[in-house]
């Protein structure tokens, strides 16, 4: 199974994470959505699992979650936008892999058995970083990530 990771679009969809998330099994959104019309577009390509970003303050974000769990069969994912407001223990809680944004560093850590996975802003440039996103592949019980530079 393959998941792609997007996170902080800020109202910004670009053809290149379109194209990098085209073919994913689920799609998993790390929150600063910016406009129900990118999620519109990522749910036309998979089943998406969103949370709620802190500049997702408009009317139309009020209903999306700041916090998500998925199971991918033998597999726990635990969405949230900022890592620093996780209130959970993540192992404890049966959770393989922990998914954020925020912060626009793609960054992927494994720590006591949990994977942590940052893709990256795939929306808006932030200062010098580049533009990513990730993906996951989960095959029973193994999981791999990959983060992608999708503009340097």
């Amino acid at each position: 199974m393959r998941v792609g990771l997007i996170s902080d679009t800020h109202g910004l969809l670009r053809p290149e994470a379109l194209d990098f998330i085209d073919g994913s099994d689920h799609i998993v959104h790390g929150g600063d959505i910016g406009s129900p019309e990118i999620l519109e577009r990522l749910a036309a390509i998979a089943p998406l699992t969103v949370v709620r970003g802190n500049n997702d303050t408009a009317p139309w974000a009020q209903a999306i979650p700041e916090t998500a769990r998925v199971d991918f069969g033998q597999v726990t994912l635990f969405a949230i936008h900022d890592l620093k407001l996780l209130a959970i223990d993540p192992r404890a809680a049966g959770v393989r892999i922990v998914v954020s944004g925020h912060s626009h560093r793609p960054a992927c850590v494994e720590r006591d058995g949990v994977l942590y996975v940052n893709p990256g802003s795939a929306g808006r440039r932030r200062f010098t970083l580049p533009i990513a996103a990730a993906e996951l592949f989960i095959e029973g019980d193994a999981v791999r990530a990959r983060l992608v530079t999708l503009i340097p």
